[in-house]
């Protein structure tokens, strides 16, 4: 008999860690070869952990509702015989593994990992390396993580702030057996007795008060929009356009095109065209913030936010700018419908380059989004509203008009481009009208 483990997968890019929502197996049971483990949530997705061995279920190391980290042990089955298979990749409805993932998965199935406590915190590999480098107290960090856990986006703002806690004499003499010269060698878990963190903020509670627990997404979305606003300088500009024309024009075909089609045919679908023919044009937009350069991207993938009663999340459509309004409106319906039945992959969620929001259909009329990170800006389409405007020829006539309003990151885009952007899509809109805009 052998012992094989399995870990934390990565759901897509830029995800360093998932919370796993629900065990799908106990302790015990028979699985085979890519049987559905667990539930995992990460920042704006459920996928299933799939096995990649035919065993019986050992120990389930990892507690629902908790975070743990891209490589990290999450439950043991027991094979007959060895396994040549330990890294081997199991689909999870999701891009590739990275290298960097994969080097984990081969580190972490060791066998001389340690057996973590499920009473105590964790300190994660990542977390240890960034402690020892930076010199860092980890009993003086209170940890944002489930129960308190110090994840490693707890130590990169310490570190980033400046406000790092200096170990005292007795902590450093404390500290120094929870790792091994082992341990130093390969990163793997490592158990440490650690004080349980405080919370990071003292709400006095009073009778009527409703006490709401914050889910793995709300927080993997609480993390992510933080460190967007932390890392990205932030600047917003907007525009309004007269999209009159439009709104005509596609009121005059929306009904023959349900009919035909079986879909809707939405306005957002002609701004998604709209931006994506204007991202060719100006692909500065279409960039990533990368450290030491800007990652100009090639491909042209809109994200779009699609909200839940308790989340947001942002499915992809990927090279918009090859589809008709027609696909694009298709694709919108299908990810919405996907969202909202609980049945969106990583892979649908992952290799947006520029993200549109709609955020009209809540009746906004003016907003400045967060950017989804590390995409370098983001648009927020308001509501279409009726406005006494003053024409060209000085006469006051009602007409639709919209803003649009563009969060940028300042280390990647500048107002100039900006500007000239938006006044690109300001054209594009203006000129949608059955005359020259085809849906097909």
């Amino acid at each position: 008999m052998a012992i094989e483990k399995i870990t934390m997968p990565k759901l897509g890019e830029s995800v360093t860690e998932g919370t796993i929502s629900k065990w799908l197996v106990s302790v015990g049971d028979k699985v085979n070869k890519y049987d559905p483990l667990a539930e995992v949530l990460t920042d704006k997705v459920n996928a299933e952990v799939p096995s990649s061995f035919d065993g019986v279920i050992k120990e389930l190391m990892a507690v629902e509702g908790e975070s743990y980290e891209v490589g990290e042990v999450i439950l043991t089955i027991e094979t007959e015989g060895g396994s040549t298979a330990v890294n081997e990749e199991v689909p999870v409805a999701t891009p590739a593994e990275s290298p960097k993932a994969e080097e984990q998965q081969t580190v972490n199935t060791n066998p001389s990992v340690e057996k973590v406590s499920k009473a105590g915190l964790r300190y994660s590999p990542a977390v240890l390396k960034l402690s020892q480098e930076h010199g860092i107290d980890l009993n003086q960090v209170a940890g944002t993580g489930a129960g308190g856990r110090i994840t490693r986006k707890d130590l990169t703002t310490l570190i980033e702030t400046g406000n790092i806690p200096k170990p005292s004499s007795s902590a450093q003499t404390a500290a120094a057996p929870a790792i091994s010269e082992q341990e130093k060698a390969v990163p793997q878990l490592a158990s440490a007795p650690v004080k349980q963190a405080e919370t990071a903020i003292n709400v006095p509670v009073v009778p009527g008060d409703i006490e709401i627990p914050v889910t793995g997404v709300r927080k993997a979305i609480a993390a992510n929009m933080l460190r967007s606003k932390h890392e990205a300088p932030h600047a917003w500009t907007m525009v309004e356009v007269d999209v009159t024309n439009l709104v005509e024009y596609r009121n005059s075909i929306k009904d023959e095109f349900k009919k035909k089609e079986g879909f809707n045919l939405t306005f957002f679908a002609f701004f998604v065209k709209a931006v994506s023919q204007a991202l060719k044009e100006f692909p500065q937009i279409n960039s990533m913030w990368a450290g030491d350069k800007i990652i100009q991207k090639k491909e042209i993938n809109i994200s779009i936010a699609v909200a839940t009663e308790d989340a947001l999340f942002v499915p992809v459509i990927k090279n918009a700018d090859e589809k008709t309004i027609k696909g694009i409106a298709r694709e919108i319906g299908e990810l919405a419908a996907k969202v909202r039945a609980g049945k969106l992959t990583s892979a649908e969620m992952s290799g947006g380059t520029f993200t549109v929001n709609n955020t009209g259909s809540f009746g906004s009329v003016q907003s400045m989004g967060i950017i989804n990170y590390p995409q370098a800006a983001i648009l927020q389409v308001e509501s279409i509203v009726k406005r006494p405007v003053v024409m060209n020829n000085g006469m006051i006539a009602v007409r639709d008009m919209v803003n649009l309003c563009l969060s940028l990151d300042h280390r990647v885009l500048d107002g100039l481009v900006c500007g000239r952007f938006l006044q690109r899509i300001k054209e594009i809109l203006e000129n949608m009208t059955k005359e020259n805009t085809s849906v097909y």
